[in-house]
């Protein structure tokens, strides 16, 4: 049944969209028989996502209408036009390849010219492929860019967007980013009342309300759970969130009583003794537990040592590189 009535969809929408794209060619200019492809190549797109098994096969003669669409066309704002719906099949089907190769495709576009308000389209579309492949710092970054420029609603509403681009800004900024760009901005603000938890969650964060963080939280996963971006990487993001928030905590801390913080999160000691054992052993964590004492010390690492200890090696390598050298010049 499925196969017959998409036959017959198929088949009704040909003979109209060939006959409108005849009698465009026959009787009036090149921008018309643009549009009448253009109208080809959106149905296919537009039924995409109902064809079930055929829809692989509906993909591929959208992307093949796209490309004779393309044929016909000259300016660059109407080419853009047709890899942003090249970009929502890529999207829609998690095509990552598709993806990255229309966006860089779509850059190439725009050194030959556009308009900002596709540019920061293009934005919200790569800042969504970042986040879906995990590229969370990068997709804050674009989101952030395109907070008061937002028109990209074929993807989804802007309290979706706010949603995306608190929770990418919490695992990626530094406290005092966060605050300037998340916490303070009116355009957040003026949102993020609407999404449940969302708000309790980025401000308790912000203001060492642990145990509120870990309660918002917990409502919270059910709404990354049922995203279908955000869910492949959902065992991930809650290690990066509790990562941001226990480094937090430990920050203002030379040495702190394990009873100390399992009290200021609302766990049990034993949770707060496994959960900090495995982020320290993964390196997530800076610091020790001395578990006879019940005690937790910080071990920050020293960043200007560091630095210079880095200088040195690469100091070391470049002077066996010019020895090297030297040798070889005076052979």
């Amino acid at each position: 049944m499925e196969i017959y009535c998409f036959l017959h969809l198929n088949y009704t929408s040909n003979l109209i969209n060939l006959s409108r794209i005849a009698d465009a060619e026959e009787n009036l200019g090149e921008s018309e028989v643009r549009e009448a492809h253009l109208a080809k190549s959106l149905f296919y797109v537009r039924i995409g996502d109902k064809a079930g098994s055929l829809s692989t096969y509906i993909s591929e003669k959208a992307l093949e209408q796209l490309k004779v669409t393309e044929s016909k066309t000259v300016a660059v704002g109407q080419k853009m036009d047709l890899v942003f719906y090249t970009l929502q099949m890529g999207l829609f089907d998690l095509d990552f390849d598709l993806i990255s190769k229309s966006i860089d495709k779509a850059k190439k576009l725009f050194e030959e010219g556009g308009d900002w308000e596709r540019k920061n389209r293009l934005k919200v579309y790569e800042g969504l492929f970042c986040m879906s492949t995990r590229n969370f710092k990068k997709a804050a970054d674009l989101f952030l860019d395109s907070i008061s420029t937002f028109t990209t609603y074929e993807l989804f509403p802007y309290d979706t967007f706010i949603f995306y681009t608190v929770l990418t800004s919490i695992i990626t900024l530094d406290r005092v980013s966060l605050k300037q760009k998340v916490v303070d901005a009116p355009e957040i603000l003026t949102v993020i009342g609407k999404i449940p938890y969302l708000s309790e969650f980025m401000n308790s964060l912000y203001e060492c309300q642990y145990k509120s963080f870990f309660s918002s939280f917990a409502g919270l996963t059910e709404h990354i759970k049922l995203d279908r971006y955000l869910q492949p990487h959902f065992r991930y993001y809650m290690r990066e969130v509790r990562t941001v928030v226990y480094s937090q905590f430990l920050e203002s801390y030379k040495s702190v009583t394990i009873e100390a913080m399992a009290k200021a999160f609302g766990v049990s000691e034993d949770f707060i003794d496994l959960e900090l054992s495995r982020f320290i052993a993964a390196g997530k964590l800076h610091c020790k537990i001395d578990k006879v004492a019940g005690v937790l010390e910080t071990n920050r690492p020293d960043a200007k040592n560091a630095l210079y200890q880095a200088t040195i090696k690469q100091g070391d390598f470049l002077l066996n590189r010019i020895q090297k050298l030297s040798r070889v010049i005076d052979l």
